[in-house]
């Protein structure tokens, strides 16, 4: 059974680079068809789609993040990683790292399979 789990910091000043990674178990990330992502919920509101790197490397981006974010991939060890810029504290949130069979670009939660989640609050 797949596992995932969140690491990085809990506090960001703003304008920095917010950067979090996901390490995976129970299953490779460079297997077809599974597509590892990052979802976002900040305070009172829904779950927000950031993006996703795919099984071949490849990346897909949210169009309103995608300026600011960048997800890279180690498959040494098995973990993906995402950089947020220029934050704002409204990008304070609970980060997620997830994985889906394909690409979804989606924010149900029964799309995916989840890690347990990261506050990260973003400092004015």
């Amino acid at each position: 059974q797949v596992q995932l789990q969140e690491s990085g910091p809990g506090l960001v000043n703003s304008s920095q680079t917010l950067s979090l990674t996901c390490t995976v178990s129970g299953d490779f990330i460079t297997i077809s068809s599974w597509y590892w992502n990052w979802l976002r919920q900040p305070p009172g509101k829904g779950l927000q789609w950031m993006g996703a790197i795919a099984y071949t490397g490849g990346a897909y981006y949210d169009p309103d993040l995608k300026s600011r974010t960048t997800i890279s991939r180690d498959t040494s060890k098995n973990q993906f990683t995402l950089h947020l810029s220029s934050v704002t504290p409204e990008d304070t949130a609970v980060y997620y790292c997830a994985r889906s069979f394909g690409l979804r670009r989606s924010s149900e939660r029964s799309d995916y399979n989840w890690g347990q989640g990261t506050q990260v609050t973003v400092s004015s």
